[in-house]
């Protein structure tokens, strides 16, 4: 398949997923991240080992898996806290960290994002480890500041994750194929999320369902959107907003139109990156893993977010070193199609 043909078909997933989320906005995204999330993980994960994790050393992964280990345990222990068995390690943390120790989470993402420049940019581990220490120690600095919240926090590893590094990896594509149904499907992308802020129809035989409203809450994916409703002022934040109003269906038709896509985006690119060509044993892994996944979320959707968080976070952690990867070539394709810089094994003219 050629990449014309992959962009048209994308072109057409985003289409499919904007009225999927127009109609069933709750719905399509609790069902795209319990059943083609933990899929998507799983294979991103196995491609990105094979592929080094784009770092320029053999262990760099190790400065992405440690914090999201300790990311992982600081953040189930807060969202079990009222759990038998938990509540002393919570005391016990709560203690040593004090009462906002918990927003060590958002200075573990940015010290792994912002270091993760050093592991695709520095080949020496001496200032790598420079580099990734200043970065965290900023974090450690900032953790409590509220648009550090926001950003680090809440939207880095959820919308920035899902919505604007995929837009980043279409656009990369188009200028480096200089492909026009590239940048067709780039504007087809914009357009299918911004109608959900123009267009904010309330359709009479919709209502959410008690099961998706439990769902959206006990997982407490809803601070999302209470972060959106707060970030921009679109008016006081109540459930009844979240899941009734036409701001909130917006907003939700949004969510799941971006998480929807960009895992369709991930499936849709098979044949081009190759990530299902892997030992047999790793596949039936993988399968396994991911049929298991989708059994726990159907039995209790918050024993399934719970049982995924590790590989949820990880999966973002270490896919920065491949976000800085698409943004640097950005760079260098638009400096080639501008005229600033040539195309890399050009010839140069003789004098």
């Amino acid at each position: 398949m050629n990449t014309s043909r992959i962009d048209i078909a994308n072109m057409v997933l985003m289409v499919l997923a904007a009225m999927a989320a127009y109609v069933l906005p709750f719905e399509v995204f609790l069902f795209s991240y319990a059943v083609l999330g933990p899929l998507h993980y799983l294979t991103e994960i196995s491609w990105l080992h094979q592929r080094g994790y784009f770092t320029t050393g053999k262990k760099d992964y190790y400065w992405l898996l440690i914090p999201c280990i300790i990311l992982t345990i600081v953040s189930l222990v807060y969202m079990l806290k009222d759990t038998a068995g938990f509540n002393r390690a919570y005391e016990w943390m709560h203690g040593v960290i004090g009462p906002r120790g918990f927003s060590i989470t958002q200075a573990l993402i940015f010290g792994t994002f912002a270091g993760s420049l050093a592991l695709v940019w520095l080949k020496d581990w001496v200032y790598k480890a420079i580099f990734l220490m200043a970065a965290f120690l900023v974090g450690f600095a900032l953790m409590h500041e509220k648009p550090f919240i926001y950003i680090f926090g809440i939207f880095l590893p959820t919308l920035i994750h899902v919505f604007i590094f995929t837009g980043l990896f279409i656009l990369y594509g188009a200028l480096k194929n200089k492909s026009k149904t590239g940048y067709a499907s780039l504007a087809v992308f914009v357009l299918c999320a911004l109608s959900f802020f123009v267009w904010q129809p309330v359709f009479g035989f919709y209502s959410v369902s008690p099961k998706a409203q439990q769902a959206l809450i006990s997982s407490g994916f809803i601070q999302l959107n209470e972060a959106i409703i707060q970030l921009f002022n679109l008016g006081q934040y109540t459930r009844e907003m979240v899941f009734q109003s036409p701001e909130g269906l917006g907003i939700m038709r949004f969510i799941a139109f971006a998480y929807t896509y960009h895992y369709l985006n991930w499936f849709s690119k098979t044949e081009v990156i190759k990530w299902h060509q892997v030992p047999r044993a790793r596949l039936a892994a993988v399968v396994a893993i991911w049929l298991a996944s989708v059994a726990l979320y159907a039995y209790d959707y918050y024993v399934g977010l719970l049982a995924l968080y590790f590989l949820s976070m990880l999966h973002v952690l270490l896919e920065f070193p491949l976000n800085y990867r698409s943004i640097i070539g950005i760079v260098e394709e638009s400096a080639i199609l501008m005229g600033w810089r040539k195309p890399v094994g050009a010839k140069k003219r003789k004098g």
